[in-house]
Protein backbone atom coordinates (compact mmCIF):
# COMPACT_ATOMS: atom_id res chain seq x y z
CA UNK A 1 0.00 0.00 0.00
CA UNK A 2 2.90 2.69 0.40
CA UNK A 3 3.72 1.70 -3.13
CA UNK A 4 -0.05 3.12 -3.81
CA UNK A 5 0.54 5.98 -1.95
CA UNK A 6 3.13 7.02 -4.02
CA UNK A 7 0.97 7.08 -7.05
CA UNK A 8 -1.87 8.59 -5.56
CA UNK A 9 -1.24 10.29 -1.51
CA UNK A 10 -4.50 10.30 -0.56
CA UNK A 11 -6.09 7.23 -2.24
CA UNK A 12 -4.02 4.07 -0.42
CA UNK A 13 -5.72 5.80 2.81
CA UNK A 14 -8.85 6.37 1.56
CA UNK A 15 -8.90 3.01 0.33
CA UNK A 16 -7.55 1.57 3.81
CA UNK A 17 -9.95 3.32 5.66
CA UNK A 18 -12.93 2.26 3.67
CA UNK A 19 -12.15 -0.95 4.04
CA UNK A 20 -12.16 -0.64 8.14
CA UNK A 21 -15.14 1.19 8.19
CA UNK A 22 -17.05 -1.97 6.21
CA UNK A 23 -15.18 -4.36 8.32
CA UNK A 24 -13.81 -2.74 11.29
CA UNK A 25 -10.77 -4.43 13.46
CA UNK A 26 -10.38 -5.19 17.26
CA UNK A 27 -6.82 -4.46 16.64
CA UNK A 28 -6.96 -1.55 16.23
CA UNK A 29 -10.06 -0.57 19.09
CA UNK A 30 -7.32 0.52 21.78
CA UNK A 31 -5.01 1.53 18.82
CA UNK A 32 -4.10 5.79 18.83
CA UNK A 33 -5.26 4.18 14.85
CA UNK A 34 -8.80 3.19 15.64
CA UNK A 35 -9.78 7.06 14.02
CA UNK A 36 -9.31 5.50 10.29
CA UNK A 37 -11.81 2.97 10.78
CA UNK A 38 -14.48 5.62 11.50
CA UNK A 39 -17.34 6.89 8.80
CA UNK A 40 -16.52 10.37 8.62
CA UNK A 41 -12.83 9.62 8.36
CA UNK A 42 -13.67 7.04 5.17
CA UNK A 43 -16.02 9.87 3.80
CA UNK A 44 -13.19 13.07 4.00
CA UNK A 45 -10.22 10.43 2.49
CA UNK A 46 -12.29 9.94 0.00
CA UNK A 47 -13.35 13.03 -1.07
CA UNK A 48 -9.90 14.21 -0.85
CA UNK A 49 -8.63 11.19 -3.16
CA UNK A 50 -11.20 12.53 -5.57
CA UNK A 51 -10.09 15.98 -5.41
CA UNK A 52 -6.29 14.53 -6.02
CA UNK A 53 -7.29 12.46 -9.14
CA UNK A 54 -9.02 15.60 -10.46
CA UNK A 55 -6.53 17.75 -9.84
CA UNK A 56 -3.58 16.02 -11.00
CA UNK A 57 -5.11 16.42 -14.42
CA UNK A 58 -4.26 20.14 -14.32
CA UNK A 59 -1.00 21.19 -16.40
CA UNK A 60 0.64 23.37 -13.69
CA UNK A 61 0.68 20.69 -10.87
CA UNK A 62 3.94 20.37 -9.58
CA UNK A 63 6.23 17.28 -9.69
CA UNK A 64 5.12 14.69 -7.72
CA UNK A 65 9.15 14.04 -7.01
CA UNK A 66 9.79 17.39 -5.78
CA UNK A 67 10.57 17.63 -1.74
CA UNK A 68 7.06 18.87 -0.60
CA UNK A 69 4.73 16.40 -2.49
CA UNK A 70 7.27 13.87 -2.07
CA UNK A 71 6.74 13.89 1.66
CA UNK A 72 3.38 13.95 1.52
CA UNK A 73 3.24 10.80 -0.11
CA UNK A 74 5.80 9.45 2.48
CA UNK A 75 3.73 10.54 5.15
CA UNK A 76 0.56 8.86 3.59
CA UNK A 77 2.77 6.29 2.72
CA UNK A 78 3.98 5.63 6.41
CA UNK A 79 0.25 5.99 7.63
CA UNK A 80 -0.79 3.04 6.06
CA UNK A 81 2.08 0.81 6.32
CA UNK A 82 1.80 1.63 10.42
CA UNK A 83 -1.93 0.51 10.14
CA UNK A 84 -1.37 -2.92 8.60
CA UNK A 85 1.25 -3.87 10.66
CA UNK A 86 -0.54 -3.16 13.62
CA UNK A 87 -3.25 -5.28 12.15
CA UNK A 88 -1.07 -7.90 11.70
CA UNK A 89 0.42 -7.10 15.14
CA UNK A 90 3.51 -6.00 14.00
CA UNK A 91 5.72 -2.74 15.04
CA UNK A 92 4.25 0.22 14.08
CA UNK A 93 7.73 1.82 13.35
CA UNK A 94 8.47 -0.95 11.29
CA UNK A 95 5.23 -0.82 9.05
CA UNK A 96 5.54 2.96 8.63
CA UNK A 97 9.12 2.88 7.35
CA UNK A 98 8.41 0.01 5.17
CA UNK A 99 5.06 1.84 4.13
CA UNK A 100 7.37 5.17 3.34
CA UNK A 101 10.01 3.23 1.31
CA UNK A 102 7.50 2.21 -0.51
CA UNK A 103 5.80 5.55 -1.76
CA UNK A 104 9.06 6.71 -2.03
CA UNK A 105 9.63 4.00 -4.93
CA UNK A 106 6.30 3.96 -5.98
CA UNK A 107 6.20 7.90 -6.42
CA UNK A 108 9.46 7.61 -9.29
CA UNK A 109 8.36 4.28 -10.68
CA UNK A 110 4.85 5.62 -11.91
CA UNK A 111 6.12 9.33 -12.72
CA UNK A 112 8.15 7.37 -14.77
CA UNK A 113 6.00 4.60 -16.34
CA UNK A 114 4.26 7.54 -17.08
CA UNK A 115 6.57 9.92 -18.67
CA UNK A 116 7.39 6.73 -20.85
CA UNK A 117 3.54 6.03 -21.86
CA UNK A 118 3.76 9.30 -23.13
CA UNK A 119 7.00 9.04 -25.09
CA UNK A 120 6.78 5.79 -26.69
CA UNK A 121 2.95 5.74 -27.17
CA UNK A 122 0.07 7.83 -28.62
CA UNK A 123 -1.51 7.99 -24.91
CA UNK A 124 -1.00 11.59 -23.82
CA UNK A 125 -1.81 13.51 -20.87
CA UNK A 126 -4.56 13.78 -19.43
CA UNK A 127 -5.25 10.06 -20.35
CA UNK A 128 -2.15 8.46 -18.54
CA UNK A 129 -3.22 10.39 -15.48
CA UNK A 130 -6.69 8.59 -15.88
CA UNK A 131 -4.64 5.20 -16.40
CA UNK A 132 -2.46 5.86 -13.82
CA UNK A 133 -5.62 6.48 -11.22
CA UNK A 134 -7.06 3.09 -12.63
CA UNK A 135 -4.29 1.35 -11.85
CA UNK A 136 -3.71 2.69 -8.40
CA UNK A 137 -7.33 1.95 -7.15
CA UNK A 138 -7.01 -1.81 -8.86
CA UNK A 139 -3.72 -2.33 -6.87
CA UNK A 140 -4.81 -0.66 -3.89
CA UNK A 141 -8.06 -2.71 -4.01
CA UNK A 142 -6.22 -6.22 -4.77
CA UNK A 143 -3.73 -5.59 -1.95
CA UNK A 144 -6.49 -4.76 0.74
CA UNK A 145 -8.21 -7.65 -0.47
CA UNK A 146 -5.41 -10.23 0.21
CA UNK A 147 -4.37 -8.64 2.98
CA UNK A 148 -6.60 -7.38 5.68
CA UNK A 149 -7.82 -9.97 8.39
CA UNK A 150 -11.17 -11.46 7.38
CA UNK A 151 -10.86 -10.89 3.87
Amino acid sequence: MGVVAGMRSMTAPALLSNALRDNPSGRLAHSSLRWIQSQGVARGLTLLAGAEMASDKLPNMPDRTIAPVLSGRVLSGALVGAVLHKLDRGSLLKGAALGGLGAVAGSFAALYLRKLTAARTPVQEPWTGFIEDALTVATGKTVLGSHLPGH
